[in-house]
């Protein structure tokens, strides 16, 4: 949680998406990243007010995280705290009240629509800890929706590797070339303005081994690199424009499949 009359101009120096745009209860994807462009850690951002701003990470060490933001305080009116208490749970069913890039907040439950179109998805945070039985097979299901619609899942061996454009992010607009200054704000406007994004995500299927970091080859050359998986789903960063030649991770044959729309906000 970012709280303090400079929360929002603090996380619009810092952060890649145009958090200046946000009205209160609403939500957009965005993130961190290097000085050279390269994505530490993925998130949303829901403003609660001018004074407060929650970021709902996906993957990063949330208390490493914060530490590092501090650094880049100075004499910011802003506090970063690592909320404790607080239990995230998802179901496959359209909110109560969240649309979109609107969330519904009250006293003791957050919802946010992580859904598309076709099929809907509630992400809810809720203050107290109840006790909430873990269904396996629902996580694998929700895993696997974020692959299918190019939600990168990143693990601590595949931050700090990948540009926004690499992960295709402008799908999920969750970056901005417009709105000024903020780290690897330089690399990022250049490769859009330039046009040098060469590489982007692309689902694959029928790997159920594969693990993020490993190559994904046309026979003996290597065309890209698995980022995300989940069961016989692959996230992977590949050239924009390639040949339609058969990919194989791992020896094993696998098949291109569409990137679905409906996580933009």
């Amino acid at each position: 949680m970012l709280h303090g009359r400079d929360c929002i101009a603090f996380a619009q120096a810092q952060f890649m998406s145009d958090v200046a745009t946000l009205g209160d209860g609403q939500w957009q994807w965005s993130g961190w990243l290097t000085p050279k462009g390269r994505v530490i850690a993925l998130f949303a951002v829901l403003r609660h007010s001018a004074e407060r701003l929650d970021l709902i990470v996906l993957d990063a060490d949330i208390a490493a995280l914060a530490t590092s933001l501090k650094r880049y305080v100075f004499r910011s009116k802003v506090s970063i705290e690592v909320r404790s208490g607080v239990s995230a749970m998802g179901q496959f069913a359209l909110p109560s009240i969240a649309r979109g890039a609107s969330a519904s907040i009250d006293a003791s439950v957050t919802e946010l629509d992580l859904g598309s179109l076709s099929e809907p998805r509630t992400l809810s945070l809720r203050e107290a800890d109840p006790v909430i039985a873990v269904d396996p097979d629902a996580q694998r299901r929700w895993r696997a929706f974020d692959i299918t619609h190019g939600l990168p899942r990143l693990d601590a061996a595949q931050r700090e590797q990948w540009t926004p454009q690499q992960l295709s992010l402008e799908r999920l607009r969750a970056f901005s070339v417009a709105k000024g200054c903020y780290p690897g704000q330089e690399i990022v406007a250049r490769t859009h303005f330039l046009g040098q994004a060469k590489r982007g995500l692309a689902v694959l299927r029928g790997a159920p081994d594969a693990a993020a970091g490993e190559d994904v080859r046309t026979g003996e050359q290597v065309q890209g690199k698995v980022v995300s998986v989940a069961g016989d789903l692959v996230l992977a960063v590949l050239p924009l424009e390639r040949l339609d030649v058969p990919l194989q991770i791992g020896g094993i044959d696998v098949v291109d499949t569409p990137l679905l729309d409906g996580l933009a906000r």
